[in-house]
């Protein structure tokens, strides 16, 4: 009779699936680090939703953080740049996210 070892954990099988399961494009990639990058209270305000031709689009939920991101561009495309490489955006644009 062979002796059961123990259970594993199954966090590192879901993070390895999860990596493998994401869509490899630029917004994806922006997605998975948004949080870490902003901030949490800047997250929480503030989604990435579109990218086109390089630049991706983040949609606010109030115009005030729109101005305040925009000012907050060149910090943020350079944080995403250390983290991303060359996956990183070469623009961010913000919108009011619609009703």
């Amino acid at each position: 009779m062979s002796r059961r070892r123990a259970p594993r954990p199954a966090a590192g099988a879901f993070r390895a699936a999860l990596r493998g399961a994401a869509p490899k494009t630029r917004l994806a990639a922006v997605q998975a680090i948004w949080d870490e990058v902003a901030g949490e209270r800047l997250a929480a305000v503030a989604q990435p939703v579109s990218e086109s031709e390089g630049t991706v689009t983040i949609a606010c939920s109030d115009p005030v953080w729109v101005e305040e991101l925009d000012l907050m561009q060149g910090q943020l495309l350079e944080a995403l740049a250390r983290r991303l490489g060359d996956a990183s955006p070469t623009s961010l644009r913000f919108r009011l996210k619609a009703p």
